[in-house]
């Protein structure tokens, strides 16, 4: 049996359905599986549940946006094992899900603005039933419209690069405000959870582990489908270093993903997750 530690839904940035999300646990054999949409809980006491009927235990988790503002990086925060709906973690991320909503529907406008023919209603229809509107849902009206063919490729990059390196911003692109990495962490801890660094590879965050450790990191993503060989072995050695749990996930988003994946493919074993309820109780 698999271990999935890093799934997401349509509640956040994902296309499928929790209940499509199951099925596809069943089929592929994974008998634990996180849920760790970006910013929310919500739900996680019914799939728990829905879960059990399937024969599947559903550990509730989130992933938190956050970003090292020393480095002037993005930085993810998984949560594992957390309390769903509790304080800490509603104060801090609730006002992330406005701000993200609120800067897509500019995005949007931005876009009708330069020409693309979109509609609000059209992107909604996409984001129905989850906590706002995401890039991933922008991009799919525009597949809609003959745009592309692809959520991600040259088009994604036109539209929403962030100007890094001297480059300019793409036209629909909208600063974000997310939370200090260190708060993540320690909401995370609040709401009785495990929080691990995720796939640091992919935002250049290796560097700031040891203060992430000093904020209360207890983990670290070592397998990642955006992570190289390279990457896996940094990551398992600064698990060592610092006495960190090593976890692994396909980081599913079904279509909306930024590399096809497949649920349970980069499974960590049973053993990281009794390794990750170990660190629940420090």
């Amino acid at each position: 049996m698999k271990v999935e530690l890093h799934c997401h839904t349509k509640l956040s940035d994902g296309s499928y359905t929790f209940e499509e999300v199951l099925e596809l646990a069943v089929q592929n054999k994974v008998s634990h599986l996180a849920i760790t949409n970006h910013d929310t809980t919500a739900g996680l006491h019914d799939m728990q549940n829905l879960g059990k009927q399937k024969g599947i235990e559903i550990i509730p988790g989130i992933e938190i946006s956050a970003y090292d503002f020393k480095r002037s990086r993005r930085v993810h925060i998984l949560g594992y094992f957390i309390e769903p709906g509790h304080a800490a973690i509603e104060s801090l991320c609730s006002p992330l899900l406005v701000k993200r909503h609120q800067a897509s529907l500019v995005m949007i406008e931005k876009l009708i603005q330069a020409g693309y023919a979109i509609t609000q209603e059209q992107v909604m229809k996409f984001a129905e039933g989850g906590t706002g509107i995401y890039k991933q849902h922008i991009m799919h009206a525009l597949i809609e419209q003959g745009y592309t063919t692809s959520i991600y490729g040259q088009l994604y990059k036109t539209l929403f690069s962030r100007g890094q390196n001297g480059s300019e911003p793409g036209i629909a692109y909208i600063p974000m405000e997310y939370v200090e990495a260190s708060a993540a962490i320690s909401a995370i801890r609040a709401a009785g959870g495990v929080p691990v660094l995720a796939h640091p590879g992919q935002y250049g965050n290796f560097d700031a582990v040891p203060e992430l450790v000093a904020c209360g990191l207890l983990g670290i993503e070592a397998w990642h489908p955006l992570h190289g060989p390279e990457d896996e072995v940094r990551a398992q050695e600064y698990a060592l270093e610092f006495d960190l749990a090593v976890t692994g996930g396909s980081d599913f988003h079904g279509f909306y993903g930024e590399k096809e994946t497949t649920l349970g493919c980069n499974s960590p074993g049973i053993i990281c997750v009794h390794d990750l309820l170990v660190r629940k109780g420090i």
